[in-house]
């Protein structure tokens, strides 16, 4: 079986209550899949295709997000755990113990928490699945705010 990622989304946006909060949550498990955080705003920043931001920022309109469900691409079983584990002590709450899913696919490895505001964030390995591209890269000249 083929599947395509990276191509479908272009970026998810998620309006949250406590920046400061969320912030620490993906801080901790980003960096355990080696994605940095980044930010030109205090009301706002980012990791790669995940945008979180306060309602009262000019990209938010004043209204939160509801509740969400974001899959993360893991590179091995043991991220999964360390994602899992960071995750928790960062204040998110179980949502679904590391284990194998084998309902979804075979090899498919996951850990489900929830982040402070309740979307439930996984993290997921899917085996010895053949990668076309670590990633596609968008290179652009970032204006000066």
């Amino acid at each position: 079986m083929e599947l395509n990622r990276g191509r479908l989304i272009d970026h998810i946006q998620l309006v949250v209550p406590d920046l400061a909060a969320s912030r620490r949550f993906y801080e901790a498990v980003f960096s355990v899949l080696n994605i940095p955080i980044e930010s030109n705003s205090p009301s706002h920043f980012w990791g790669d295709e995940l945008f979180i931001s306060t309602p009262d920022g000019p990209e938010a309109a004043g209204k939160l997000t509801g509740r969400h469900h974001i899959a993360f691409q893991a590179e091995d079983r043991e991220t999964v755990d360390r994602f899992y584990a960071a995750g928790l002590e960062a204040g998110g709450r179980d949502n679904g113990a590391p284990g194998e899913r084998a309902n979804y696919h075979p090899g498919y490895y996951a850990a489900f928490l929830l982040d402070p505001d309740g979307n439930n964030i996984e993290a997921v390995y899917h085996g010895e699945a053949k990668r076309s591209a670590d990633s596609v890269k968008l290179t652009f000249d970032m204006p000066s705010i």
